[in-house]
């Protein structure tokens, strides 16, 4: 006989557990709720989490939120996303960027994936470590300016289904996907750097976080180049879709494990080696039932790793410590992150001339379309544990519940508006792209 009181479940089980829920809610979702299928499981997810916690409380017997919770330590939500989930996601969206149009919003893109990252942390921190200072905290200030690193990331997948379906310019497409994925990477260097002081208990010293930035960055984008191109050269030497396939599952987690092991940012290293098998790699080393195979391999990838995700990040509330203090954060982060986006977006795009995006209603739509998602939640969940933790757990889950379930629900709205308000302008630039072939 087992104890199944003592029996930790498997990482098969775990990960049935999490695929069939989120087949069955996705399904009750199409039919019932009806909401973008990301903002019905984050939303069921969460219901879930607040409804077990309210019949632990209230009644007797009831644990199923303690098996819950132990079930989701188990998983390690921190480890499977960053470690794991983050190199697919990252490489899938990589593959459907156009490079033609990212090379021509380069600079846009460059500033805001990192000044635009940088102003955010620097504003969501100065502005946190205000509120805490009226609360009367005893957290150490470096921690604010974690919290403003770990938020700073925007999340491409769901906003880049909206833009598709609004028709929204394939070069603010391009812009907003180049952004996202890159600012991923950028953020979580960052977020390494800044937690490694606020752990340590040393003074945060800019000259050698800027070191260190370097290093992980750029040795990340170097790692990305040399994996994708070897990727690229071994599609392009042969003609066998399942193999194909397989080679680019082997980029995507040797070059991302390799990343791991030389302390790289991986993310950074998949975007770049996505970009070039989506491009390069697609064009030019693959035959017609290749490229069909490969891209709907990702695509259904891509689906299935975010329907989990989006679950995870409602189930995930159920490790919340509800609180007067923890409140207050919540309340503050979410005004906060979206002052300091846009004065990001403004400093990027309108300093510099060459930086400014063609695009009418651009700007708003990177400010709105910054929606923050399960790096955020994967960042702060791997504090270390303790009332710091508590506190910017709070804050986090508030910014990322809104961003997922207001803004992406109003997004498309923002952009029929804006279509409305610059009519000429959007439909220029849609029937000139119409005749062109779809992007990779």
């Amino acid at each position: 006989m087992h104890d199944t009181a003592s029996t930790a479940l498997s990482a098969f089980d775990i990960a049935a557990i999490l695929v069939v829920a989120s087949a069955l809610l996705g399904w009750f979702n199409h039919h019932f709720l009806k909401l973008p299928h990301v903002i019905g499981l984050t939303v069921m997810g969460a219901l879930g989490a607040i409804g077990l916690t309210v019949a632990d409380a209230f009644i007797p017997g009831v644990t199923l939120d303690d098996w819950v919770a132990d079930t989701l330590q188990q998983m390690n939500f921190t480890e499977t996303l960053l470690q794991g989930m983050l190199s697919f996601l990252l490489f899938a969206g990589a593959l459907h960027v156009d490079l033609d149009r990212l090379k021509v919003a380069w600079l846009p893109v460059l500033l805001l994936s990192t000044v635009g990252v940088m102003i955010s942390t620097v504003l969501v921190g100065l502005a946190m470590w205000g509120v805490g200072m009226l609360l009367a905290l005893g957290i150490a200030p470096i921690w604010y300016f974690v919290f403003g690193a770990l938020i700073a990331p925007t999340d491409p997948v769901s906003v880049l289904g909206v833009l598709r379906e609004e028709k929204v310019p394939q070069s603010l497409q391009s812009a907003v996907a180049g952004e996202s994925l890159f600012n991923d990477g950028v953020g979580i260097v960052v977020f390494i750097i800044l937690l490694g002081a606020a752990v340590s208990g040393n003074d945060f010293s800019f000259a050698e976080g800027a070191r260190l930035f370097a290093i992980e960055a750029g040795g990340g984008i170097l790692i990305g180049l040399v994996a994708g191109y070897v990727g690229y050269r071994a599609l392009a030497g042969m003609d066998e879709y399942t193999l194909e396939v397989l080679v680019t599952l082997a980029v995507v987690m040797g070059g991302y494990a390799l990343c791991n092991y030389l302390t790289l940012s991986g993310p950074l290293a998949m975007a770049v080696a996505g970009l070039l098998i989506g491009n390069h790699g697609v064009t030019y080393a693959m035959s017609d039932v290749t490229r069909d195979y490969l891209v709907k391999f990702w695509e259904l990838v891509d689906e299935l790793l975010n329907s989990v995700l989006f679950l995870l990040i409602g189930l995930e509330m159920i490790v919340l410590v509800a609180g007067f203090d923890e409140l207050v954060l919540a309340l503050a982060a979410i005004p906060l992150t979206l002052a300091a986006r846009g004065v990001g977006i403004v400093v990027s795009t309108k300093a510099i001339p060459a930086a400014r995006l063609q695009d009418k209603g651009a700007g708003r739509v990177l400010w709105w379309g910054g929606l923050r998602g399960g790096i955020s939640i994967a960042l702060a969940l791997s504090l270390p544990a303790g009332e710091t933790r508590d506190l910017i757990l709070a804050a986090t889950f508030a910014a990322v519940l809104f961003s997922v379930l207001v803004q992406r629900a109003t997004l498309g709205r923002l952009i029929e508006k804006l279509k409305r308000d610059h009519a000429p302008a959007v439909e220029d630039d849609t029937a000139a792209t119409a005749g062109a072939p779809p992007p990779p």
